[in-house]
């Protein structure tokens, strides 16, 4: 497995990372137990050591089963990111976002429990809270750093401003933020300025949830708590399209000798040395084919035919519904 170092001051990280959200709480169908940990145990086998979770991943259900599945192997061989600040209701309801840095002590020493461990090694704000300004909220994970409990501080879905202010309070190790073949609003102003800053990338949704990763068929359906079901990508009249994209991107990497799913994440890797892209695999199956991304070699003239079968801006339908597009650093 390739390894880079997240930004300047971050640590050396896999050059694929796993998402852990798809394992707990349906929002992406089913997840089986067994399975996830396995998931887990085969990433780690195979070299990834970056692993991304959310407190609020299932309220503690994520952490605790990454706590499980990490049980018995050496700490530092793995990286822990650990998103904080969503707000849930019992009936898995969203209470939107607290940066608060009274909040942001409780949060951790809450996922330090879960995850039974004496340190997390990014840690990072889920969202801007409207309410606190940045400062307070990284000044607050600052203090942490000093303490020894975190070991480098993240953001996640915050615009180029935000960037600016909240690195000027403390180095910032990555942004993580949407970045696919057909989310590419980063390009235009965040990703200048993470390079500027030396600030690393990781990046989500690099299968845009499944909707480029050529294993979704028109007429399939979400269940109900997946985001799926409420995405406006993959609502009747712009799934189609959007599936019409991936039928394009199938006859490029078909040509290529490797998935769909492959050449998608591969193109995100290729941007940049910078970026690490972060598979939500859930079965050890659809982690093998991540993986093997990693040998995929794209030419000059690969790239040339991908962006000419999706095109920049190509995608119907915003990346989330609409109550939610606010809280998001870029639209597209």
């Amino acid at each position: 497995m390739l390894t880079t170092k997240l930004g300047r001051t971050g640590p050396t990280a896999s050059a694929l990372g796993l998402g852990a959200m798809g394992m707990s709480d349906g929002a992406y169908g089913f997840a089986d137990r067994r399975e996830s940990i396995a998931t887990v145990h085969a990433a780690l086998d195979a070299g990834i050591n970056l692993i991304d979770t959310g407190d609020f991943y299932g309220m503690g259900h994520n952490e605790l089963l990454l706590s499980e599945a990490l049980r018995g192997r050496d700490r530092d061989s793995y990286l822990l990111s650990v998103k904080f600040g969503g707000l849930r209701g019992p009936d898995n309801s969203w209470g939107g976002f607290d940066g608060r840095p009274a909040a942001v002590r409780n949060f951790l020493a809450y996922s330090l429990t879960r995850l039974g461990t004496d340190h997390v090694d990014i840690y990072r704000p889920a969202r801007l809270d409207p309410t606190v300004p940045i400062e307070d909220t990284i000044g607050a994970i600052a203090e942490l750093v000093e303490a020894g409990y975190v070991r480098h501080i993240g953001l996640s879905e915050v615009d180029a401003e935000t960037v600016r202010r909240a690195h000027a309070v403390h180095p910032i190790a990555d942004l993580q933020i949407e970045y696919s073949l057909i989310s590419r609003g980063v390009e235009a102003e965040i990703l200048p300025v993470l390079r500027e800053l030396g600030i690393g990338m990781t990046a989500y949704g690099v299968l845009s949830r499944g909707l480029i990763s050529g294993h979704w068929r028109p007429g399939d359906g979400a269940g109900q708590g997946d985001f799926r079901s409420h995405s406006p990508r993959f609502a009747a009249g712009n799934v189609e399209d959007n599936l019409g994209l991936v039928e394009a991107l199938r006859e490029v990497a078909v040509a290529k000798g490797h998935s769909v799913a492959q050449v998608a994440i591969a193109w995100v890797s290729a941007q940049g040395a910078d970026i690490v892209p972060v598979v939500g695999a859930r079965t050890p199956e659809r982690l093998g084919e991540a993986l093997g991304s990693v040998d995929v070699e794209l030419t000059a003239d690969d790239l040339a035919e991908i962006e000419k079968a999706v095109p920049t801006g190509a995608a119907k339908g915003d990346r989330y519904p609409t109550a939610m597009m606010h809280t998001l650093g870029t639209p597209d």
